[in-house]
């Protein structure tokens, strides 16, 4: 008898562990259930921004203008050339050097040259004694017609004798001086003040007529060329006042627009506008350079371009509304400058006063939890 109930008193045993098991495994998941349920009702924590993350709307003197690049040019460079074909003895300055007007850069060879004046001034003084001896001839022979000692006709003869000589002598004399002139020219003087910015010969080359020996650059005025579309050109004026930027630096230059060529450039369509720029180290010729051009100054409501988010279809802004962050559809107008600082009209979305966030707070989704660590918030920009 005891033996037949020992496989049932097993199985019950078996049934019953299996039983608490599964009892403590359902314990256990609505425990983790009712967790994870109040991990996710619970508040999560605000996105905490600094001072500088958020930007008040506000109305500015907005200033419209025109976005121009082009390169630096000095008003005044001159190449250095030859003058004569000589073979070339000295050049005394090289790239960097600064040279003032008439200053002596350059040497040609003068063995040539020496020769050729004296032998220039031989014939001329030859000319001379000619045109003496046919003076005195004619003289003479005038005294003696007063005499009935020759004709007319020989008086005459003499007359156009003397007057050759005169006109051999001038020649021989312009010779001379042309000769002169040649010799001079061996000397190579700077004319312009300004710094070598390329040498293009060196000592012992022979040089040709008009063969370029260096380049000077004047860097006491620079001017900026700038390309103006068409549509534009209307509206820029003489006298606008400008800035510029050179490549790879930050440091804002002044400038203003000169004057503006009458006719369009036949590739491009656009008309050259030139640019003085003030005095600055930092200018070179022939540096690039980005240029904004005030065409129209008024009262906006602008924000800085760097807030526009453009990830989407319609350019938006992330407004900080009732501590939480909204994305904001904006309707945009143009594009202008507020204390050197890159801006773009609001026509909708939003409103003055209302605070949004700026480029630095970086890509904030929708409805998430903001707070600012301090109560003060910075204007849009620098200056209102």
């Amino acid at each position: 008898m005891s033996k037949s109930w020992r496989p049932w008193a097993i199985g019950l045993l078996a049934l019953a562990v299996l039983a608490a098991v599964g009892l403590r495994l359902t314990a256990a998941r609505r425990t983790a259930a009712t967790a994870a349920t109040a991990a996710a009702s619970a508040p999560r924590p605000a996105l905490e921004l600094a001072p500088i993350d958020v930007l008040t709307v506000g109305r500015h003197e907005f200033v419209r203008g025109l976005e121009v690049t082009g390169s630096l040019k000095a008003v005044n460079t001159a190449y250095v050339k030859a003058k004569i074909a000589a073979e070339l003895r000295t050049l005394e300055v090289r790239e960097g050097d600064a040279v003032r007007a008439g200053q002596v850069v350059a040497t040609l060879d003068t063995t040539e040259f020496d020769w050729r004046l004296r032998q220039a001034e031989q014939q001329a003084a030859a000319a001379r004694a000619q045109a003496e001896i046919a003076q005195r001839q004619l003289a003479n022979n005038k005294a003696l017609v007063a005499q009935g000692f020759i004709s007319a006709t020989a008086l005459e003869t003499s007359a156009s004798n003397e007057a050759a000589a005169q006109a051999n002598l001038q020649a021989a004399m312009a010779a001379a001086e042309l000769a002169r002139k040649a010799r001079a020219d061996t000397t190579v003087v700077a004319p312009i003040s300004g710094q070598v910015s390329q040498r293009l010969a060196q000592p012992g080359e022979r040089v040709s007529v008009d063969a370029r020996l260096i380049e000077i650059v004047d860097l006491t005025r620079i001017e900026l060329e700038a390309g103006v579309p068409p549509e534009e050109a209307a509206r820029v004026r003489p006298g606008a006042i400008a800035r510029l930027t050179l490549e790879g630096s930050s440091e804002p230059l002044a400038a203003r627009v000169v004057r503006l060529n009458p006719a369009a450039l036949a590739g491009s369509r656009t008309v050259a506008a030139y640019l003085a720029v003030e005095p600055h180290p930092s200018l070179r010729h022939g540096l690039f350079a980005r240029g904004w051009i005030d065409i129209e100054r008024r009262q906006a409501l602008a924000i800085p371009a760097s807030a526009v988010r453009i990830d989407q279809a319609k350019p938006y802004a992330i407004v900080y509304a009732q501590g939480r962050a909204e994305r904001r559809s904006l309707q945009l107008g143009e594009r202008g400058m507020v204390a050197s600082q890159p801006m773009v009209e609001v026509l909708g979305g939003l409103a003055e006063g209302e605070r949004i966030l700026a480029a630095s707070a970086g890509s904030v989704p929708e409805g998430t939890a903001l707070r600012v660590a301090t109560l003060a918030a910075p204007a849009a920009s620098k200056s209102h």
